[in-house]
């Protein structure tokens, strides 16, 4: 019996590491003879690095950087041979920022571009990039100032890369762009498809989340970044999908990296190999904090699910919390199940604090409800939840 355990992180209680340890830990509680195989993955965002890391055998280093208000910070970066994996949210993250310290207008991504030059230093050729969680609306512009390229007024001066400097740009000067970022391949964890610009663009879908609280600095930002699309050169691009994910950070590396944008869940298990993991497993563990319709739209248990019902592999999905509308997951036959793993009456507190516990307990007693095999010495059904 081989049972691959491959969930997401459970927010404010584990990782995605200390998720798939808790799952194969149940799976050995009733089969002790079974393989569980532990593959702890992420859809992009929280959790990308370290799910790469696991996966690839990559050493994780910190690095230092600036946040998205230019303070000194620790940024991570997973190396693995030539490839080089890391969250952008862990340079220039918006959950990194007090809230009396956010202000979208001073704002950057230059310790984005201080990440991509130590990968790149550190002999990298394929970049590996998880968007979401930006503090940003600058275009990606500070990362580019960080790998060579000048943001300049009508006198030739350098520009500050935040949305206030950017305001009097009036040029862009990519020679001195390094061309080891043009050389790389890029490969981005991207689960939006929004423009650049206009209505469903970066400023105006993500910017009031970031401090744009209204339209006149939404507008304002918007302007600013067609101009710099038009200025760079790229204006085509803006309307590309993605372009306006992280604050247009998309935009960047696009233009300037021909970089390739894919939902982050396919990213992930594209990198990491799950697809040959899932290959003759008997059974997929996977699941995350909290399961509802909204999983379907690239969290990882829909990715999860996707990989291993082309395989015909069945999937069991563990939530904290288990939503009404959940039951959408198992229409289409690729989940047998969704189970709950918080026991009634047990606070958020509680729940948080006992996670691992309640986790390992609900892969056994989920489990334990199956036989190994039917009479006839085919595998058996899975319970429905």
């Amino acid at each position: 019996m081989r049972i691959v355990c491959a969930p997401d992180s459970f927010k404010h209680s584990l990782t995605a590491a200390e998720a798939a340890a808790a799952m194969a830990r149940g799976v050995r509680a009733v089969w002790p003879d079974a393989e569980a195989v532990e593959v702890p993955l992420s859809d992009g965002g929280e959790g990308f690095t370290d799910a790469i890391a696991d996966a690839l055998g990559a050493r994780v280093v910190d690095v230092p950087v600036q946040d998205a208000r230019g303070r000194p910070a620790t940024g991570r970066l997973a190396l693995a041979g030539d490839v080089a994996a890391f969250e952008m949210a862990s340079a220039s993250g918006l959950e990194a920022i007090a809230d009396d310290d956010r202000d979208i207008l001073a704002s950057d991504t230059r310790g984005v571009g201080q990440l991509v030059r130590a990968a790149l230093d550190a002999g990298a050729t394929t970049l590996v990039i998880g968007l979401g969680g930006s503090a940003t609306n600058d275009g990606g512009a500070g990362m580019l100032a960080e790998l060579g390229v000048r943001f300049l007024d009508a006198g030739g001066r350098v520009l500050a890369t935040t949305p206030a400097g950017l305001a009097d740009l009036a040029s862009v000067d990519a020679t001195g762009l390094d061309p080891r970022l043009v050389d790389a391949r890029v490969r981005v964890a991207c689960d939006v498809d929004n423009p650049l610009l206009g209505e469903r663009g970066a400023s105006a879908v993500f910017g009031p989340q970031k401090g744009a609280t209204t339209p006149e600095l939404v507008t304002r930002l918007d302007a600013t970044l067609a101009r710099l699309a038009e200025l760079s050169g790229h204006a085509a691009v803006a309307d590309a999908p993605g372009a306006g994910a992280a604050g247009g950070l998309g935009f960047a590396l696009l233009a300037f990296a021909g970089a390739e944008l894919v939902p982050g869940i396919e990213l992930v298990c594209d990198t990491v190999g799950f697809h040959d993991t899932v290959a003759g497993a008997d059974l997929v563990l996977s699941g995350e904090g909290s399961i509802d319709a909204q999983t379907l739209s690239g969290k990882t248990p829909a990715g999860v699910a996707d990989v291993a019902g082309a395989q015909g592999v069945p999937v069991v999905l563990f939530g904290g919390r288990v939503a009404p509308d959940a039951d959408a997951l198992r229409a289409d036959g690729r989940v047998a199940a969704i189970v709950g793993i918080t026991p009634d009456g047990q606070s958020l507190p509680q729940a948080l604090a006992n996670a691992a516990a309640n986790l390992e307990r609900a892969v056994a007693d989920h489990l334990a409800n199956r036989p190994r095999r039917t009479a006839s010495g085919e595998p058996a059904e899975w319970p429905q939840a």
